[in-house]
């Protein structure tokens, strides 16, 4: 369906303020930063061509990043086109790193783990999300990077919410399992404290 001038312009309004965020969570889901050039493109190019079929009041973030998480899925990750490569300059604001750093450095109600958690790269947590499985990175993504609801992700990648809350509470895991052993690897923990 052609989209009317002033449905173009409520489109161009709508939807592109949330280009650079999808942009960076199509880079965390290909690794690469032209295939996630061209995954946000052909999210755009979708979502614009659906916009009529976009509901008024509903989540408008949520539902291009449904399109965006369908068109990696059906797209990207079973072409596979390019090398897995991203720079961590290119990975902006690593939800998990910097709600670490920001933790108060006051030694009241500080674990082990939160000084641990300290010490970390964005390059170390940027492998250990990389090393989740594909289903879990991306759970884990829209959960604890985007913000989005258990629901509104169920609805995003369609899956059942148990299936979402499994995905992300394994995923969560994976990843302070992968964090401990960056942890260990780097002598900030021992062996016997990490639970190895």
């Amino acid at each position: 369906m052609v989209l009317l001038m002033a449905d173009r312009l409520r489109f161009a309004e709508l939807a592109m303020p949330h280009m650079q965020a999808l942009y960076t969570a199509a880079l965390r889901m290909t690794r690469n930063p032209a295939d996630a050039e061209d995954l946000v493109q052909e999210t755009f190019l979708k979502a614009y061509r659906a916009f009529d079929r976009y509901e008024d009041g509903t989540n408008l973030k949520a539902w291009l990043y449904k399109i965006l998480t369908n068109t990696f899925i059906n797209s990207y990750r079973a072409a596979k086109r390019r090398p897995e490569k991203a720079d961590v300059e290119d990975v902006e604001d690593l939800y998990m790193y910097h709600r670490i750093g920001a933790l108060q450095a006051s030694g009241a109600g500080r674990s082990a783990e939160d000084e641990v958690f300290e010490h970390f790269t964005d390059d170390e947590v940027k492998k250990a999300i990389e090393s989740l499985p594909e289903a879990f990175r991306i759970a884990v993504l829209l959960a604890d990077v985007e913000g989005f609801s258990y629901k509104e992700i169920a609805d995003i990648t369609e899956v059942p919410i148990g299936t979402v809350m499994s995905r992300i509470h394994r995923g969560r895991k994976a990843l302070q399992k992968a964090l401990m052993d960056f942890a260990v690897a780097r002598g900030l923990v021992g062996s016997t404290e990490a639970g190895h």
